[in-house]
């Protein structure tokens, strides 16, 4: 056996990198894994096929080991301990367990095309370097051998839950690392996210018989063993990841939605949940409706919600969700990582590097999801997240969205930047957009690009071709800076002459532009409805169609000067910057003239 340890953190130079790869690399899982649930330790095997669809040549490959972050001094406990604001699910718990409640898991044995591999372990990342290459085109039969110890819950994973859940197994097989035209990402695990190759896995669990097993994909077989155990197989197809759940107290619900899509239910019957998960079972249609119709058609036979874990954690066709909620608490942690499915699970952003992506995009879906079955025009859409993003903006603490996830410098700023401002992104850009155009642009993106990793840079090609209009600049403040949006109206002047022009004067005060919508009540009480374009746009057309208002395209605002002035032969009573709060606008007091004092 060749194996090495080194618990400091160790860098590799023999990367081989060649941009503008031509293809995704695709790998397929074959596993066995075997737990025995007295002692909470599994053993395992995988075949694994690695297709080297790029253009270099692989002298190593990397594999997570993600059960190794619970144990004291690891990366994710030391981080905890010295971050401003840990985690309350995690602060110093990992510092204090012992060793029968760690968590961790070993490659034993690697062989790649029938060689032996030398394997060099790096706390959750292990490095195994290949004595012949893998060359590009060319696939690899990869054979693991492994072992571990399943650790109390504390992160997503782990056994006995606080609600009781015996094993929720995320995060739990040694998992190959994505591979692009970036190179390998070893991320070790520190927090949060996720990122690895499509393709297709096919799982046995051999566990005790009297456990009811929730799993990624379809069920495809179940034998019962020898010494009270039993084997049952899961598989699924254009996928990158793989979660099963286990406990003998499980609930198994199912429904079939009119597309015939299986919807499967797993919760424990014996905590009084059965109410509510009922009624959350009837409301799963429409959630599914609303997505297929609006972002793209889910194209998976199956999905699973399954309690577990310790809030909500999307999976390819499952999620763990806590399940001791109210029924508006249940629902909402439910779509929320339902639409992960489409954003995490089918476009499959690298989570590390675009996270405001993947939770951005999948708030503001699962918002709109739960304002179809929890109508409250008290609380209009989206202005939660816009509300979020202006604090963390001005809050001193936030940073751009070009950081790392596990960079960040507090966990206010990382999440506040991937929720709210993730989703006050996609709010703004219908705005810029129009309804109609954004819809058809998010259906087209996704069918383009599913199972695919795209990037922001191939969402904004699309975007701008739906539109019509140039949307990079859009990107280049809100995403690449922390610059932000505050507009006024500077002073509304009419002259004395009869017939001379009133003049409004209109003031950027914040270093990002974007285009605004104002609202003239004239003198004689009649109103008028403006647009006003980025002059980066390369487009004056107001962007939404079939409104009922009649919008009136002003000249472009040129980025470089900070004032615009506008004329009217009328008197003029009221000015309005943003009617409708279309805009993340720092400052909204003085988006109206004359300010009404309180």
């Amino acid at each position: 056996m060749k194996k090495v340890f080194f618990f400091l953190f160790i860098a590799s130079s023999a990367h081989s990198f060649a941009k503008n790869q031509p293809a995704q690399q695709r790998v397929d899982y074959k596993m066995q894994v075997s737990l025995n649930d007295q002692n909470h330790q599994f053993e395992g095997r995988s075949q694994i096929t690695y297709f080297n669809n790029s253009a270099d040549t692989l002298n190593e490959v990397f594999v997570h080991l993600y059960f190794n972050a619970f144990q004291p001094g690891s990366d994710m406990d030391v981080r905890s301990l010295w971050i401003a604001d840990p985690d309350p699910r995690v602060g110093d718990r990992i510092s204090k367990l012992k060793p029968e409640e760690y968590g961790h898991q070993h490659l034993s044995k690697v062989m790649v095309n029938g060689k032996e591999g030398l394997i060099i372990e790096m706390g959750t990342i292990a490095k195994v370097v290949l004595k012949n290459p893998i060359l590009p085109g060319k696939k690899a039969k990869i054979n693991m051998d492994w072992n571990g110890q399943v650790p109390i819950q504390i992160r997503r994973s782990g056994r006995n839950s606080a609600e009781g859940v015996d094993y929720s197994m995320s995060q739990w097989y040694p998992k190959i690392c994505g591979y692009d035209q970036n190179g390998w990402h070893p991320n070790p695990y520190i927090a949060r996210e996720f990122y690895g190759e499509y393709g297709s896995f096919e799982v046995e669990i051999n566990i005790q018989k009297d456990f009811v097993i929730a799993a990624t994909g379809e069920q495809c077989r179940e034998i019962i063993l020898e010494n009270n155990r039993k084997s049952v197989c899961f598989k699924g197809s254009n996928i990158h990841d793989f979660v099963w759940a286990a406990d003998k107290d499980y609930q198994h619900d199912m429904i079939t939605l009119p597309d015939g899509l299986q919807v499967h239910f797993y919760y424990l019957k014996n905590q009084g949940l059965e109410e509510n998960w009922k009624k959350f079972q009837e409301m799963t249609p429409k959630m599914f409706a609303y997505m297929n119709e609006h972002f793209g058609k889910y194209p998976y036979p199956v999905y699973s919600f399954i309690q577990g874990g310790d809030g909500g954690m999307e999976y390819p066709m499952a999620t763990l969700i806590t399940g001791k909620r109210k029924i508006g608490s249940l629902v909402g942690v439910a779509a929320h990582e339902l639409a992960h499915s489409w954003y995490q699970g089918i476009l499959g952003f690298n989570e590390s590097l675009y996270y405001w992506m993947d939770e951005g995009f999948t708030s503001f879906s699962s918002d709109e999801v739960m304002d179809q079955l929890f109508p409250n025009p008290a609380n209009p859409l989206h202005v939660d997240a816009v509300g979020g993003y202006i604090q963390l903006a001005t809050s001193g603490k936030e940073e751009p969205m070009t950081t790392h996830a596990d960079h960040f410098n507090t966990n206010y700023a990382y999440s506040n930047a991937a929720y709210s401002k993730g989703q006050t992104y996609l709010y703004q850009l219908k705005g810029i957009m129009g309804e109609k155009k954004f819809y058809n642009g998010m259906k087209r993106f996704y069918n383009q690009f599913k199972f695919q990793h795209p990037t922001p840079g191939d969402f904004l090609a699309i975007m701008e071709k739906e539109s019509g209009m140039v949307l990079d600049w859009y990107n280049e403040y809100f995403v690449n800076t922390t610059k932000t949006i505050n507009y006024s109206v500077d002073s509304v002047v009419t002259s004395p002459i009869n017939g001379a022009p009133t003049l409004i004067v209109l003031k950027r005060n914040g270093d990002m532009p974007i285009p605004v919508e104002v609202e003239i009540e004239t003198a004689d009480g009649k109103f008028q409805y403006w647009y006003i374009s980025v002059d980066l746009m390369r487009n004056i057309t107001y962007a939404e169609e079939g409104t009922e208002i009649q919008w009136i395209a002003a000249p472009a605002w040129s980025w470089v000067q900070d004032q615009y002035i506008m004329q009217l032969p009328l008197g003029v009573k009221k000015v309005t910057i943003d009617p409708y709060r279309k805009i993340a606008d720092m400052e909204r007091g003085d988006n109206v003239w004359p300010i009404v004092s309180e």
